[in-house]
């Protein structure tokens, strides 16, 4: 992956594992980042089988996974008081914009945060 930069949340990276190819085909030549909100929520389905896991591993390899830092949690502090939004919300939206890229979501709540370079994922 190579060009733009996006960090991508949750729900697109679902879509993506369920074989949408819009999802595919705009992620295609960007370098895609994740929050480690976005890695652990991939595997919070229950029952995964061992080809599920095999696969979110593979395409976690191919993303770049921003950890939680200092900054970011001081971001999704003031993103959960000004906005009233939920804590992974937060620290997701807060990783977009402390890493100065665009969040890439499906998610119209992300909306309410003017700051937030924010491209909405509608299908």
């Amino acid at each position: 992956m190579s060009g733009i930069s996006i960090l991508s949340d949750t729900n697109p990276i679902i879509y993506l594992l369920d074989g949408n190819a819009e999802v595919a085909a705009f992620l295609d030549e960007k370098q895609v980042w994740i929050s480690v909100i976005t890695e652990l929520e991939l595997f919070g389905k229950k029952g995964l089988s061992n080809a599920e896991i095999s696969e979110i591993d593979s395409l976690l390899n191919s993303c770049f996974i921003a950890e939680l830092t200092p900054q970011i949690k001081q971001i999704s502090k003031e993103l959960m008081q000004l906005y009233s939004i939920r804590l992974p919300d937060a620290i997701i939206a807060a990783t977009a914009m402390y890493l100065d890229i665009p969040l890439f979501s499906a998610d119209i709540e992300f909306q309410k945060i003017p700051e937030l370079k924010f491209i909405l994922l509608e299908l």
